[in-house]
């Protein structure tokens, strides 16, 4: 209990009203910032778009920003945004985009990249029915002035785009995962969750998790057991948060579920703030094996009846292990009726590794060109 002068007042109910309330709050802060961002990104296109329309009327040349970007200063201030240099990326964000407010993917590129598939599948098709067509306002502005000068492809940059606004990447995380080649190490996570919720959360799980996760701020050279890289990522809870995602709220670790009169705990509980959800995480330092989702699958049915509100969505678990095989995942995965997903974790000893056998940016934007 809690207790507040002469009140008392009931932690369970609390903590549920407090969940509710900070997850409508990030929908309405969430949606005040998008409609801000997106107000923001109409101006800079149409006024990029206007200096190419001149210039090509007039046929003025690059000078003529350098003189508009003095008159709008003197009639709007120093700091509103009209430097030379920044109207010169309105005017490169007007050629890059002229489909605004979206960029266009092609859908027969759709079938070339299973994680663009995966990731794209849910946006508008295009009146023709031949291109998917991405919110560019998903992003900030200084996101997509960062990423226009880095990846070249269309597909690519819209695949960046998303999985920015899906990870909650400020500029400087998003230009490191371009530069570290997250596009070819990322992964549809293999989950049940076409068979255990409906369309709708399906959907939105499918986004909410990926496939691998990066460890590498842990120390693995303490972790001998499941406890020890438990009680890092506990410790290091900020850096964890940030790694899964937009969305996740962190309740605790050895999370305690009173079953028959014996005690239980999981290693991680979340509760996701979009998916309204609780999210139960069970960790392995060796390789998946399928009896590793019954216990999960155990777990997430407790949750359910002994811990989750009528107005929480079904509790969703997520198995992280060293490696995986994703046949004997997919086998595995059958015969579970609660929503499980199972993902890799990298430590910074794999991602080194990785990183001297990955492409550069360059050679992928070229291999999609070809």
């Amino acid at each position: 209990m809690i207790t507040k002068g002469l009140n008392l007042i009931d932690s369970n109910e609390y903590l549920q009203w407090f969940q509710h309330l900070c997850a409508e709050i990030d929908k309405q802060r969430l949606k005040a910032a998008m409609q801000l961002n997106a107000a923001t990104l109409q101006h800079y296109w149409w006024l990029g778009n206007d200096i190419i329309c001149k210039q090509k009327e007039q046929g003025w040349g690059a000078k003529v920003i350098d003189q508009l970007s003095v008159d709008l200063q003197k009639r709007y201030g120093g700091d509103s945004g009209y430097s030379i240099r920044n109207l010169k990326y309105m005017k490169q964000f007007a050629e890059e985009y002229p489909n605004f407010p979206f960029v266009q993917v092609a859908l027969a590129q759709l079938h070339e990249m299973p994680i663009l598939q995966a990731r794209l599948a849910n946006f508008t098709v295009s009146s023709d029915g031949e291109f998917v067509q991405v919110p560019l306002a998903q992003i900030t502005w200084y996101h997509h002035i960062s990423m226009m000068s880095k990846v070249k492809d269309t597909a690519l940059r819209a695949f960046y785009i998303t999985e920015t606004a899906i990870q909650g990447w400020n500029r400087d995380i998003m230009m490191m995962q371009i530069e570290d080649g997250y596009y070819k190490k990322a992964r549809p996570l293999p989950t049940n969750f076409d068979t255990t919720l409906p369309p709708v959360n399906s959907d939105l799980a499918k986004v909410a998790f990926k496939d691998p996760y990066n460890l590498g701020f842990v120390d693995m050279t303490r972790v001998k057991q499941e406890r020890d890289l438990e009680e890092q990522l506990a410790s290091k809870v900020t850096d964890f948060l940030l790694e899964l995602g937009k969305g996740f709220a962190y309740i605790g670790h050895q999370y305690p579920l009173n079953i028959a009169g014996e005690e239980s705990r999981v290693d991680l509980m979340m509760y996701h703030t979009r998916l309204h959800c609780y999210v139960a995480i069970e960790l392995k330092v060796v390789d998946f094996q399928p009896e590793f989702l019954s216990k999960l699958n155990y777990y997430i049915s407790a949750i359910d009846d002994l811990v989750k509100m009528p107005e929480d969505n079904p509790t969703i678990g997520l198995l992280l292990c060293r490696t995986k095989n994703n046949t004997k995942v997919e086998y595995a995965l059958r015969g579970m009726t609660q929503p499980l997903g199972v993902a890799e974790y990298l430590t910074s000893r794999m991602i080194e590794e990785l990183k001297s056998e990955l492409p550069s940016i360059d050679d992928l934007e070229n291999t999609l060109k070809e």
